[in-house]
């Protein structure tokens, strides 16, 4: 019994979660479907659009990502750096390969913030602007109003997630019920609407307008933005939650409320404006307005969610500079806080939604980045496909292929609004990729440096010869487990003394989403009283180096607990000016060294405790 209320309970936390993004696009995608196919006939732009809609929630949401890449997890994590992490799992060795999949990951990650910032400011817009039904007055204050919303939700996120999160669920169950009924009611006043499902409605629409096909195809991709997130959320609460919540809820209920505006449309024609809102009873307008405000809300927290979770995913793959993150849940791991990504993207955001103005003007710029996250996603998922699931080439071609020509598809159609707006996405994603592949590009060069220059611990006995020993514990945070920290050479050299116990510790993070507990520290003693300490962690954790010292306490290691001094290896990167290749990439590496967060901070280290010893490293 016990076991059957955990998966229901999940299944809501996926419908509240998981779908918040896809389940607010009725709101504004058939309205900007059909104003992009109005040059056809209406009744054919009303079928055509509704059977494009249907069969790309179809083929893209059902079948892509449900069914296929949902397989594409990592130990149950989700989402492109996931599914990268994965990757580099078999060509790790191979630098051409990798080098190419790590390009791929990176961009797909910048794409992906651009649609965390467009999602809260489209969802919004889209939801307040139901007021001017009301009132006409009120148009005034949906910018205002929206601006004050979304300014209130990231303002919030300080307390974390869990605890705002915890209604998400029922709500977004009213909302997709309330999805269904007013769909379904329209439908049975117009039921000749049902045969948009035909295919062939799709095929007439695209016939008849060939020069606009790719158009239609960009506002059409508005009704299936949401399967990105659903993939990256996936994590939360598990693959059969997600699938059960789709087929059983999510999906039926969009479908009929698209087909129920489509039927509406066939009705009245005065209603394109904004058909959704005019589907509710004139006495009900104002509870669906308070409802569709709260579900858009919780849509942008659910980008907002899963924003911090790449974030810290890109850090511990090196594709990012070091930011705090802020565990705001004792149970949950994957519930934190992250206060940079928060502020950047609240400003970007409001900048935004001023700029732009209106959910119609935003909906010209909405698509563009997860249009590419999703290729991205197909095309590493088919990599996956065949090298670890072993499927043939001719399955992967039809399979994929198949995939790949709709993704394609999207993506040019969204590039047919680039002078309506989706220019600003593509180049914040331009920008962003820039400064991870700066970073990562750094990082390798930085690394090299230290490897050329790295003792090994088998020269340690000859090190010690004549140092003095003092008292207290010291521990050298290594940058590699099989060398000695550059710290302890800094004090050796500098002060001659060595502690009576010496720890060498080194944090090994895996491509893995979590690290096993009994796996977590490995031992090994390398001199009498000085030892060496690998402590993993997966790249969906936190890492906590007091939480690792009392492990070592726990496993017999001789640490004084309370009397330790942690001693950490800062480098200065200082870009050599006379090397002019790249010389930009250098200098932003180097700009985003000093700003990165502290390694005490970011391990969770006691800063009382703390040492830091500098040293200059030219690039």
């Amino acid at each position: 019994m016990l076991r059957s209320r955990l998966r229901a309970s999940a299944v809501v936390g996926a419908i509240g979660v998981v779908y918040g993004d896809i389940g607010t696009s009725p709101l504004y995608a058939f309205s900007a479907a059909i104003r992009a196919a109005r040059p056809a006939p209406l009744e054919l732009a009303i079928f055509g659009s509704l059977s494009l809609i249907f069969w790309s929630l179809v083929l893209v949401v059902s079948l892509k990502y449900l069914v296929i890449v949902v397989r594409a997890d990592n130990e149950g994590e989700g989402g492109i750096l996931a599914l990268l992490a994965r990757l580099e799992q078999h060509f790790f060795r191979w630098t051409y390969w990798s080098r190419n999949l790590l390009l791929a990951g990176a961009l797909g990650a910048a794409l992906f913030y651009c649609d965390a910032v467009i999602t809260p400011a489209i969802s919004v817009l889209s939801a307040v602007e139901g007021l001017e039904l009301l009132d006409p007055g009120f148009s005034r204050a949906v910018l205002p109003l929206a601006c004050g919303i979304l300014l209130g939700l990231f303002l919030l996120q300080r307390i974390g997630t869990a605890n705002i999160s915890r209604y998400f669920g029922p709500v977004m169950l009213l909302w997709f019920g309330t999805l269904a009924i007013l769909g379904l009611i329209s439908i049975v006043r117009t039921p000749q609407i049902l045969q948009a499902i035909n295919p062939m409605f799709a095929l007439g629409l695209l016939a008849r307008e060939p020069g606009i096909g790719l158009a239609i195809f960009g506002a059409v991709f508005l009704t299936v933005t949401g399967g990105e997130a659903l993939y990256a959320d996936m994590g939360h609460f598990g693959r059969p939650a997600v699938r059960v919540a789709w087929f059983g809820a999510v999906w039926p209920a969009l479908i009929l409320n698209y087909f129920g505006q489509g039927a509406l449309a066939l009705r009245d024609h005065t209603v394109l404006d904004n058909p959704f809102f005019r589907l509710a009873p004139e006495p009900l307008l104002a509870a669906l307005i308070v409802l569709a405000t709260a579900a858009t809300i919780i849509a942008s927290q659910a980008t907002i969610t899963g924003a911090f979770s790449v974030t810290r995913q890109a850090v511990q793959l090196d594709l990012m500079p070091r930011v705090k993150v802020i565990q705001t849940s004792a149970h949950e791991r994957g519930q934190i806080y992250v206060p940079v990504t928060n502020w950047v993207m609240l400003v970007l955001v409001l900048l935004i939604t001023l700029g732009f103005g209106s959910s119609g003007a935003l909906s010209a710029a909405y698509g563009a980045a997860v249009a590419g996250t999703m290729w991205i996603t197909t095309g590493l998922a088919a990599v996956l496909a065949r090298i670890e699931w072993k499927w043939s080439w001719p399955v992967l071609a039809v399979v994929f292929g198949s995939f790949l020509v709709v993704d394609t598809t999207f993506v040019f159609g969204n590039l047919t609004k680039i002078g309506d707006g989706a220019w600003v996405p593509v180049l914040l994603a331009a920008l962003l990729f820039l400064v991870l592949v700066a970073w990562h590009d750094g990082r390798e060069q930085l690394s090299r440096k230290l490897d050329a220059s790295a003792v090994s611990t088998g020269a340690l006995e000859g090190l010690l010869t004549g140092a003095r020993q003092v008292s207290g514990t010291a521990i050298f945070l290594a940058s590699r487990p099989d060398s000695i920290p550059g710290a302890f050479l800094r004090n050796l050299e500098h002060n001659h003394v060595v502690h009576e116990n010496v720890v060498f510790l080194h944090l090994n993070f895996l491509r893995a989403p979590k690290a096993e507990a009994a796996t977590r520290l490995t031992v090994e003693r390398l001199h009498d009283s000085i030892y060496t300490v690998q402590a993993r962690f997966g790249f969906m954790e936190t890492p906590d180096v007091a939480a690792v010292i009392q492990q070592c306490v726990r496993q017999g290691l001789r640490l004084a607990s309370r009397d330790y001094t942690l001693f950490l290896g800062q480098h200065v990167v200082v870009p050599i000016r006379r090397r002019r290749a790249r010389r930009w990439q250098r200098e932003l590496f180097a700009w985003l060294q000093r700003r990165s967060t502290g390694a005490a901070e970011f391990f969770g280290m006691p800063l009382r405790r703390v040492v830091i010893v500098s040293t200059v490293i030219e690039i």
